[in-house]
């Protein structure tokens, strides 16, 4: 499906997902690291754990193993997901970067200087670094609970500001918390990026030499003094990622076709490499480490971390810290103040806009809980402080900074629905214009009880396939179902499509919009003008009424009503199907379609 949303959901259900097995890794931490087996928790993580191979020796204890190793991989996810947005995903266009970028770097910078204003000096002025990060799996955790009922949109603008805390996070880490740098490992990561970077231009869709020059970049890195989460982060970051192209897809499905009617070890062999040629290396990386990330990496980096010894008068000390209540108001106060700034300052400046959906009160709501620092502001806390008790301190800052920013976002949330009606922060899920037989692209009887209604693209090889969808579905239900096609040419990847779009419009002018329809999903790799034309011709059209048609004003205008039709109903990829009038979401096989269809019959028979 032609859309930028759907790999966002997978990570978004996947992070959010993890923040129930986050918060019980918390629980037990400080709960162990309280109780009289409170030796037992410290010891374990003072424990020697030792990698060799021939001469070579890798040891650290096991808290070392987790903060420089397991974290480095979580960093590595982050940067694959950076790169992703950035090449195929929510962050392509300049207009989409400059709001998060804008509301991102306001909530590091505002957070940061109030921290600084708050502490009085000393190495505790070190740790401003502690409230510059957002923990995305607890904050689109609490998102889920405490925001509104539909949130995606706002999830994704979310997203897309973390990716800024993210990528300056780890930037911090690297220049001013690492050790003392030694030059001859650090030449040797440089060489390994720029292998990488040679992996990725050269186009070798083969996953294993991208892992192993990432984990000798990480061992280089990790041996030159810098911290080994920027070898995750910058690994990640040189991992290509694309839009599945049709010809690979096309021939992935040839070869599988291959398979089914020849069942042999190397042609179903031969399939699989085709699958995987198929999806960029940076996606099939994803699928594989991201869920190991959010439910093993952080939960245990969690319980490594926040078992911080509170008897004794410990709690008491540190609540009556200005390191303590730095942390708080940087990230509770700062982040609020700095994200609402950051976006609301563009917005002024005609830089971009919020995403449809999402109203300012959302957006504070939203920075609200982007004061959740846990992951990024525990880690940097542990390299900021040497001193065990600033570092206890800032921990208990961290702490007690998520829970009140989760009951600030609530109240900034309830107080958005009440007094603006913010209710929902997600796509319009209803056909805002009604289906039209006069107007409307229709296949099927008009007064047919089902209606099936399609945004598609003539460019777009999952339009293509959806059409045969389309015509089993007519097939199963008969004069039962009417099917209509509404035309959203996404001209940013499928530069052809919006003139297909107007030859279909101006062949409709003569009755032959589906022949016309069927010709140029068929051809959808020769769309020039030259073959639209040789296309009207073999449908036995009145060429010349044809072309003056095709340049007609009434016809572009026929094109942006179904845009904007689509933009108003919360269609923003192709193929987007609505059942009735309802926007449907998730596989739009012809199974599921079908039985969303029986559904929506059924339940329009209810009283």
């Amino acid at each position: 499906m032609a859309q930028l949303s759907g790999p966002v959901r997978s990570f978004l259900a996947t992070e959010a997902g993890s923040a129930g097995l986050l918060l019980a890794a918390v629980v037990v931490a400080l709960v162990w690291a309280n109780s009289p087996w409170s030796d037992a928790y410290t010891s374990l993580w003072a424990t020697e754990a030792s990698v060799s191979l021939g001469g070579a020796d890798l040891s650290m204890d096991l808290g070392h193993w987790v903060s420089d190793g397991l974290m480095a991989l979580f960093f590595f996810v982050v940067g694959l997901e950076v790169r992703y947005q950035a090449s195929a995903g929510e962050l392509t266009g300049r207009r989409s970067v400059v709001l998060p970028a804008l509301a991102g770097t306001g909530g590091m910078l505002v957070p940061a200087l109030l921290y600084l204003a708050v502490v009085p000096g000393g190495e505790a002025r070190g740790g401003w670094g502690v409230v510059i990060g957002t923990d995305t799996a607890f904050m689109l955790g609490a998102l889920a609970v405490v925001g509104p009922r539909f949130v995606t949109q706002l999830r994704v603008f979310l997203l897309a500001v973390t990716v800024i805390d993210d990528i300056v996070a780890v930037t911090v880490i690297g220049v001013v918390y690492s050790g003392t740098v030694r030059p001859v490992p650090l030449l040797a990561a440089l060489v390994l990026c720029a292998l990488l970077a040679g992996l990725s231009r050269l186009r070798v869709w083969r996953t294993a030499p991208y892992v192993l020059v990432a984990l000798a970049l990480w061992c280089a890195t990790f041996a030159s003094g810098l911290h080994a989460s920027v070898a995750g982060m910058i690994g990640g970051l040189l991992i290509p990622a694309r839009a599945p192209t049709r010809e690979l897809v096309e021939k992935a499905a040839g070869l599988f076709r291959a398979f089914r009617q020849s069942p042999r070890p190397d042609v179903g062999r031969t399939a699989r490499m085709g699958l995987q040629r198929a999806v960029s290396v940076n996606e099939r990386l994803q699928t594989v480490l991201h869920p190991w990330t959010s439910y093993v990496v952080v939960p245990v980096f969690a319980l490594a971390s926040a078992g911080i010894d509170l008897r004794g008068g410990v709690l008491a000390e540190a609540l009556s810290s200005s390191v303590t209540w730095a942390v708080v108001i940087g990230l509770v106060v700062g982040k609020l103040l700095g994200i609402a700034l950051g976006a609301f300052l563009g917005i002024r400046l005609g830089l971009g806009r919020l995403p449809q959906g999402v109203g300012p009160g959302q957006v504070l709501g939203g920075a609200a809980l982007s004061g959740i620092g846990f992951t990024v502001s525990l880690l940097i806390a542990g390299l900021a402080f040497e001193d065990p008790s600033l570092r206890t301190r800032a921990t208990v800052g961290v702490l007690l900074a998520a829970l009140l920013s989760a009951l600030l976002g609530w109240v900034v949330f309830h107080l958005a629905a009440v007094l603006r009606g913010e209710t929902e922060a997600d796509l319009p899920r209803f056909l805002d214009r009604p289906v039209d037989p006069a107007t409307d692209h229709v296949t099927g009887p008009p007064d047919a009880p089902l209606t099936l209604v399609e945004y598609g693209d003539f460019e777009c090889p999952f339009c293509a396939r959806a059409t045969g969808v389309a015509q089993e579905l007519r097939q199963r239900f008969g004069d039962r179902l009417r099917y209509v096609f509404r035309h959203l040419p996404l001209l940013d990847v499928h530069p052809h499509s919006e003139l297909a779009a107007r030859a279909a419009v101006a062949a409709d002018a003569q009755g032959r919009f589906w022949q016309m329809h069927d010709l140029l999903f068929a051809h959808q790799d020769q769309l020039e003008f030259e073959d639209i034309v040789g296309y009207a011709a073999q449908l036995g059209l009145d060429v010349e009424r044809f072309l003056e048609d095709l340049d007609s004003e009434r016809t572009a205008a026929r094109v942006r009503a179904d845009v904007a039709s689509a933009e108003a109903s919360g269609a923003r990829g192709t193929p987007t199907f609505f059942l009735g009038n309802r926007r449907h979401t998730g596989p739009y096989d012809a199974q599921t379609l079908a039985r969303e269809l029986e559904t929506s019959a059924a339940d329009s028979h209810l009283p």
